[in-house]
This record gives structure tokens, C-alpha cells and sequence, in this order.
């Protein structure tokens, strides 16, 4: 690939960018910061989806790249024709029963793809790494199950659990790794679970919010008795935001909505949201929950301790989690055709119209 020569502050790579919070990062970086040019790079699986991304695309300062972050050659030709200051890492595997499914899909691309990012960056980058960065984006499920008390801290030891968090985990580990043996700048976040617009319906809350329109079943795993903190993506974005600009180098950053909730209470909740909403009886939709045997090696508990992010960078949770969450439905409700089109695969023929299969 031939360099482009930029007139941009910046040029930062965003990887994931057309998924559930790459698209939310994206969207955010491309309209607050027209200095920076925004590369959003994603292999467009099942849960990257160009309509995530559509209200921006006419931007100048955007631009998408379709590249599978295992593929070593396109990447560094990305490195080379966008001449990267930054990079943003988002893109993964993120579902735990699939992780349970097929494992070796979750090492490949979380912990491989991981390398060769960094193994990019530095080829690139090195020797002078002034004003470069590299950003992991990571969960906090690598910290493992809490019991009924205690939160995840900095400092908290790496215990996972399920195919998905350990190889997050691992990927957690290189990118320390490549920044203590190369020096390349990183920094990181550890984030609670997600909950806002543009979610793939396999995850919990946008799962629950189609079925209930749908009047299907609600599985729930157990008893329910599991408990999540669940923060909204846009906090997220700006989380990302606050850490990748005031964000110290090698330091990492836990993220969290001091939000806790048992699965069985979110799904009472989102029913009663939902009846509301669509002016059905109240109760009726939680005839619909359905216990289902658990999930192997199902976590009990994850709660972050955001203190760190809060007291030395300023970034708090700006929504309650009932307003966030009102906000979510009914954003699902007005958006019902891109809930169709991801569900059913129709969004692969958007990105052939509108790329001509580039």
C-alpha cells in the first residue's frame, strides 16, 4: 500500500469499530476530535455491522477499512499506507458460550490478533515511540468470581474462568509484556459489562429486550443469583476518551458503573420497563423468564472498584442505571429493522453496496 500523506493532528486506528463499543468509540472520536483522522478497522463477523457506523461515514475525517487483525500482511500495510500515531484495540471475541463452543477461535483472535497489533507497532513505531500509543481495551472478567463481597481493583490478581476470559487475559499479559521488554507505550482499561444501543441480541439485555417484543422465552442461567455491574457504553466511549488523552503509559485503568445487579432482578426490571412501553399488562412479560441450566464455570459475582479512574482522571458514570436503560429499550423499539437485519445477516449486503466488495 502506498502512504497517504495526512494533513490530520492524528491518525488513530480503532480495531473492533464497527462492533457493539468500538462503534460507540468511533462515533465519539470521529465528531469531537475533526483533527484526527479515525481508521476504522473490522473483519465484519457476525457482530461488526457497517449500520452501526452509517450516520458517520460521510465524514471526512473517516474512514473504514475492512482487515482481520490475524492477517499480518494487511495490517502492516494499514501501518504503512495510514502511518499510525495510535491505536485503539477493541476488536475480539467477546462471547463466553461461544468461547465454551470453540475455544481455539477466542486464542486466535484475542491473543494472536493481540500480537500482531503490537508486533505491528513496533515494527513501525520503533525507534522513536514519542507520541505513539497503544490502547487495550480488556474486560474485567480476567480478575475471575467474586464472592458476595469485594471489588475488582487494579491490583487485583488474574483468576479466569471461561475460555473467553483467559484469553483476554493472556492478551492482557502480552500487551504488558511488549510494553516492559520493547518499551512501547500502552495503556489499558478493564471494563465492566456493557449495556446501551447497537448490541449484537445474544448478550443479556438486548437478548432479553427482542425476545420480550417477541414474546419468547427469557432463559436465564441458574437461579439468576449471578451478579453483573453494568455500565452504558456511551460512559464507556467517553472512558476510552478520557484515558487514551490523560491516560498515563503503562498504567491501566479499571472501568466500572458502581452499578450492581442479580441477573433475575435485571430481567424483573426490563420487564416491567418493556410492559410499560408497550402498553401490555403489568407482569405479563415476566410469564416469559424461563431458569435454564447454568452456564459451565458460570462466575458468581464481578464488581469494579473505579476509584483509580475517577479520583486521578476525572471520568465518572454520567446516567443511572433506570435512565440508561429506559434509554436502551427504547432505542431497540425504534431501531426494530436493524434488529432484524443483524439477526438475519440482511447487513452483509450493506457493506457490498456500500464498498463494493473492496
Amino acid at each position: 500500500m502506498e502512504p497517504i500523506i495526512s494533513e490530520f493532528d492524528k491518525t488513530i486506528g480503532i480495531t473492533g469499530g464497527a462492533g457493539f463499543i468500538g462503534s460507540h468509540v468511533v462515533r465519539l472520536f470521529v465528531k469531537k476530535y475533526p483533527q484526527y483522522r479515525i481508521v476504522n478497522i473490522d473483519a465484519l463477523t457476525y457482530a461488526g455491522n457497517l449500520e452501526n457506523t452509517k450516520d458517520i461515514e460521510s465524514y471526512p475525517n473517516y474512514i473504514f477499512e475492512r482487515a482481520d487483525i490475524c492477517d499480518e500482511e494487511k495490517i502492516n500495510g494499514l501501518f504503512t499506507r495510514y502511518g499510525f500515531n495510535a491505536i485503539i484495540h477493541l476488536a475480539a471475541e467477546s462471547h463466553v458460550d461461544r468461547s465454551i463452543m470453540d475455544p481455539l477461535a477466542f486464542v486466535k483472535t484475542n491473543v494472536l490478533g493481540t500480537g500482531i497489533l503490537l508486533n505491528a507497532c513496533r515494527r513501525h513505531w520503533q525507534p522513536d515511540v514519542a507520541n505513539k500509543l497503544f490502547y487495550h481495551v480488556s474486560t474485567d472478567e480476567v480478575y475471575g468470581s467474586l464472592g458476595t463481597t469485594g471489588f475488582f481493583t487494579e491490583e487485583t490478581p488474574y483468576d479466569p474462568r471461561s475460555p473467553y476470559s483467559a484469553s483476554k487475559a493472556s492478551s492482557d499479559h502480552l500487551v504488558m509484556a511488549y510494553h516492559h521488554t520493547y518499551r512501547l507505550p500502552v495503556v489499558m482499561s478493564n471494563c465492566s459489562n456493557n449495556y446501551g444501543s447497537h448490541h449484537f441480541p445474544e448478550k443479556l439485555i438486548p437478548l432479553m429486550i427482542n425476545n420480550i417484543i417477541n414474546r419468547k422465552p427469557l432463559p436465564v442461567y441458574g437461579k439468576g443469583e449471578n451478579v453483573r455491574d453494568w455500565l452504558w457504553v456511551e460512559d464507556h466511549a467517553i472512558a476510552i476518551d478520557t484515558i487514551f488523552h490523560k491516560g498515563k503509559v503503562g498504567e491501566k485503568y479499571n472501568v466500572g458503573g458502581f452499578n450492581e445487579w442479580k441477573n433475575i432482578d435485571l430481567v424483573y426490571l426490563l420487564c416491567r420497563i418493556m410492559d410499560q412501553k408497550l402498553n401490555r399488562t403489568v407482569g405479563e412479560s415476566e410469564k416469559l423468564i424461563t431458569f435454564v441450566k447454568d452456564r459451565a464455570g458460570h462466575d458468581l459475582r464481578y464488581a469494579i472498584d473505579a476509584t483509580k479512574i475517577n479520583q486521578i482522571l476525572g471520568w465518572k458514570p454520567s446516567l443511572q442505571f433506570e435512565e440508561g436503560l429506559a434509554k436502551t429499550v427504547d432505542w431497540y423499539l425504534e431501531n426494530q429493522e436493524w434488529v432484524n437485519h443483524v439477526t438475519s445477516g440482511q447487513y452483509q449486503q450493506y457493506y457490498t453496496e456500500q464498498y463494493n466488495k473492496r
